[in-house]
């Protein structure tokens, strides 16, 4: 993949040389036909490779130009499904020879394949409807070396800056991909969600169905619902409050559960329109959070919506977003992006997600930022995981074109 890529841009940069121009590094790599060629060798590899790939196309929104981000955007789940023999000898494994005699029905062709795993449709002798995750072969076995290679090719692009210490953030990335390997695991997190929202009638998530699920499969009621980009096309109101239970439902896990599903992959989604609920899949990624960082979060949201500077960046030192090496300069970049983030929230009772000005100019802000590779760093692991599920769930309302009525949200939990 590597090669084939490296091979496309030197072509391509000998083309903008003879034309008498200097090509940026940035924009031989990404051209639509590099695009291609990584997004099919991910959509192979599944595992850990794809799931870079997943969390680039969660990411894409109004950042990559669209015709990249309508490539990257069918690695969702879009990967290649396993054979039927190899699904047979999964489950012979799992639940032993003669399974079948158990099931009135099973799908052997999935109906969703992503990363790690591919579902499919099931249904039981005493009549329980299902969905049947199964876990590909080999994938917890790669974890490990599928990174190393990603910090292999990140090294040698050098896309990432040498003083840049990666290492801790590789780690972090292993143990998460293991946990969401762990479908017992994933069993437990889906049983606490399902307790924790269980009085909430906009939300569905799937029961546990522990006699049937192992390590490498994993057995929950199989839940209606269409993809939630569906509703791009109903109206206004519906996708308005939609969106505003997402963004709740974002807040709700940080501050009063400070247990997340940090993977709002919009596959993750579904739409039920005979009950107007939404229904909530995939907890592999569920991760606990300290009181300490809900209390943290709470302070800069407070200092952020009372406009005040010294305190916002009181809270963000706190939070380990910035600390005292970070260039004078570089902190009040910080915190102006902060306030460019704040300021159309504040500006308004409604914020409208499909407004993309503001993604524009947090996007040149960012791009900005990168051009200083030597004020780059690291942020606290949990704060990435906090960024990728609130980017998530703006990117999704963006999604819906919804208008919510963020403040009023914001303030049952500040």
């Amino acid at each position: 993949m590597a090669g084939g890529v490296a091979g496309g841009m030197l072509l391509d940069g000998l083309s903008e040389v003879a034309r008498g121009r200097r090509p940026r590094l940035e924009d031989l790599l990404m051209t639509p036909a590099n695009v291609l060629k990584v997004t099919d060798q991910l959509a192979r590899l599944r595992g850990a490779a794809m799931k870079m790939g997943q969390l680039l196309s969660m990411e894409a929104g109004d950042v990559l130009p669209p015709e990249l981000a309508a490539i990257l955007e069918r690695l969702r789940a879009d990967a290649e499904p396993m054979p039927r023999a190899q699904v047979q000898a999964v489950l012979d494994r799992a639940w032993g020879r003669g399974w079948e005699k158990r099931f009135d029905y099973f799908a052997f062709r999935p109906v969703a394949a992503a990363s790690i795993g591919q579902v499919h449709r099931a249904q039981t002798s005493d009549g329980r409807d299902l969905a049947v995750k199964i876990q590909y072969p080999g994938v917890r076995r790669s974890i490990d070396s599928d990174v190393d290679n990603v910090a292999l090719l990140l090294r040698v692009s050098g896309l990432v800056p040498a003083h840049l210490d990666v290492a801790p953030l590789l780690d972090q990335a292993k143990r998460q991909l293991h946990e969401e390997a762990d479908y017992e695991r994933e069993a437990d997190c889906l049983e606490r969600f399902g307790a924790l929202l269980s009085g909430d009638p906009h939300v569905v998530v799937p029961g546990v169905h522990r006699d049937l699920t192992r390590p490498d499969v994993l057995v929950m009621s199989y839940a209606e619902g269409r993809p939630i980009e569906s509703l791009e096309s109903a109206p206004q109101a519906e996708r308005d409050r939609v969106g505003a239970l997402l963004v709740d439902l974002a807040l709700r896990e940080l501050f009063v559960f400070r247990l997340m599903q940090t993977d709002p992959n919009l596959a993750n989604y579904r739409y039920d329109p005979a009950t107007r609920r939404v229904v909530l899949l995939d907890f592999g990624a569920t991760r606990a959070f300290p009181p300490e960082l809900a209390a943290g979060c709470r302070a800069l949201a407070l200092a952020g919506l009372s406009r005040d500077r010294e305190a916002s960046e009181r809270a963000l030192l706190e939070l380990g977003l910035l600390d005292e090496s970070v260039p004078a300069r570089h902190r009040q970049n910080v915190l102006s992006t902060f306030e460019t983030a704040l300021e159309p929230i504040l500006a308004t009772d409604v914020f409208d997600f499909g407004d993309a000005t503001i993604l524009r100019r947090l996007r040149e802000d960012g791009m900005a930022f990168a051009q200083e590779r030597e004020g780059w760093r690291l942020p606290p692991v949990d704060a990435l995981f906090l960024q990728r599920k609130f980017g998530g769930t703006y990117l999704a309302a963006a999604r819906l074109k919804a208008r919510v009525d963020v403040k009023t949200i914001l303030a049952r939990y500040l």
